[in-house]
């Protein structure tokens, strides 16, 4: 028989393209990222994307904070697992992805109201809203203001609320010792706090480019 190790390993990039393309995207977000690639903008993959919109349903997340809008893929994700109430206030620099962004929620028949579009920066921007509001807090902005970012979402989320950070493996870097530029160690240091800090239920899925999970303690 063989090991548990082997079984989980055994096809593994395989198994990752699968689960990837498992959820076919409509037009809508294929238009969404036709856009960010016209800007140069990197979405959340298709597999983040799909799994967005099925935490944002299981937890029945009324209000989310979503870092780094994009052109929209993640905030469209987010808003079809949602309520018809649901809100998600999105933060980002990129003015021009922004209006993309509002064009796709647009194209979706998504009310505008329910997508708060905050141009600037996150750490500017976060300080500003309201402890222990948010159902959900997705990070997915400048991988090096992550560990920021987390403490800012730990203010931010509810007893129970949970946490999504996106790239958390980092181009295949976080697993590896050897590397050590900024971002890798930026997103290696998140983990480990949420690992550690004792305000988590996390863990750590290989969806897309590494998907963090945390529940935070009630």
């Amino acid at each position: 028989m063989p090991s548990p190790t082997s079984r989980t390993t055994a096809k593994q990039p395989a198994s990752w393209a699968f689960t990837e393309q498992f959820v076919a995207e409509d037009d809508v977000l294929q238009r969404a990222r036709e856009r960010a690639a016209d800007l140069g903008v990197e979405p959340v993959s298709t597999g983040v994307a799909a799994t967005l919109t099925v935490l944002a349903a299981a937890t029945r997340a009324r209000t989310v904070v979503e870092v780094g809008t994009g052109t929209g893929v993640s905030t469209l994700c987010l808003l079809r697992g949602m309520g018809e109430d649901g809100v998600v206030t999105t933060i980002d620099s990129d003015a021009e992805a922004q209006r993309a962004a509002r064009e796709a929620v647009a194209d979706d028949g998504i009310r505008t109201n329910r997508a708060r579009l905050i141009n600037g920066r996150a750490l500017e921007v976060l300080p500003r809203l309201t402890d222990a509001a948010y159902d959900l807090v997705l990070l997915d902005g400048d991988e090096r203001e992550y560990s920021a970012y987390l403490e800012q979402a730990l203010r931010l989320l509810r007893p129970g609320g949970l946490l999504v950070v996106d790239d958390a493996l980092w181009k295949g870097k976080v697993a590896d010792p050897a590397a050590r530029d900024a971002s890798t160690v930026a997103l290696r240091e998140v983990g480990r706090t949420v690992l550690e800090d004792g305000n988590w239920y996390p863990t750590l899925l290989p969806t897309g480019d590494g998907l963090l999970l945390a529940v935070k303690h009630g």
